[in-house]
């Protein structure tokens, strides 16, 4: 494991230059995480957004851009939508956990050389126990099956998930995730539906893991009639934090849950591996609902 180097003290001997991937991410609330937690720990650190939109880069310039970073002084970076899956040939090692996803979230610089891991699957796990883990899981659906839903997929069959249903429009996509995460589960069903509706009828609850619903991707991912008051909605999108699917879940009585907790337990695991030092999660998650609750105002 890469490690930061640190004085006689345990500090950091220099300040941390961290950033964030990805497409659309301008009001990405990543920055304020993990430089407010450094703050909370004396910890000089500077942690940049790196929008693809905005500087014009997409998949096919990640490798020139990942070197670039590494020769600029970056210890590490996190990495979102699109590119959790497109950075993996890219570099030179992976923690078991993003082998066994197929996704990194987390980039470590170090001598010249990339170690690619994965916080997302920790970090929804933790969330998804303190916010709906009194619900039945057995049987759950997932819309959407990108980098974060390898994470959420692995996270809810390590949970004890006996049956997992995918859908995503992109059907081999859908398909290529059921055989990986099955490989990796023998003792669960895991299959990809045709449809939405396929996947959501009789399950205990919904995953939504698709950009559906970010400001960047408005919308519905799935038409809310498909939902009955006794299932659970959990959506991984934390801008907005009230997305139109729980707002419609909502309504229709579903226990929901926002992708608020995730993005920060996800973070903590991410601002360790980063730093070196251990984080205070709660006071993380209080500082996140502090600046929800002040954006919403």
């Amino acid at each position: 494991m890469f490690q930061t180097p640190v004085s006689d003290t345990g500090r950091p001997v220099a300040s941390i230059l961290c950033g964030l991937i990805g497409s659309g991410i301008a009001g990405s609330r990543s920055p304020q995480m993990h430089e407010g937690e450094a703050r909370a720990l004396s910890l000089p650190m500077v942690y940049r957004i790196l929008d693809g939109e905005v500087m014009g880069y997409d998949a096919a310039g990640l490798p020139r851009l990942i070197p670039m970073l590494g020769a600029m002084g970056f210890d590490g970076i996190n990495v979102t939508h699109p590119f959790k899956q497109d950075v993996i040939p890219l570099l030179d090692s992976l923690s078991p956990a993003a082998k066994a996803l197929g996704a990194v979230n987390t980039i470590l610089f170090e001598h010249g050389r990339t170690y690619g891991d994965n916080t997302d699957w920790s970090g929804y796990r933790a969330h998804f126990l303190a916010g709906l883990g009194q619900h039945k899981r057995a049987h759950v659906a997932m819309i959407g099956a990108g980098g974060a839903a390898a994470a959420v997929g692995y996270a809810h069959l390590d949970l004890g998930a006996t049956r997992l249903t995918l859908f995503d429009p992109a059907q081999d996509r859908a398909k290529a995730l059921a055989h990986r995460l099955a490989a990796l589960f023998p003792a669960a069903q895991v299959r990809a539906a045709p449809t939405a509706q396929a996947a959501i009828s009789g399950a205990d609850g919904v995953v939504q893991t698709s950009p559906i619903g970010m400001l960047s991707h408005p919308g519905l991912p799935f038409d809310p009639d498909l939902l009955t008051a006794d299932q659970w909605v959990s959506d991984i999108i934390y801008f907005p934090l009230q997305t139109a699917l729980l707002a419609a879940a909502q309504a229709k009585g579903c226990a929901t849950l926002t992708g608020g907790g995730m993005a920060v337990m996800q973070a903590a695991h991410a601002f360790a591996l980063f730093t070196g030092t251990e984080p205070d999660s709660a006071r993380m998650l209080r500082d996140f609902d502090r600046a929800s609750a002040g954006a919403a105002a």
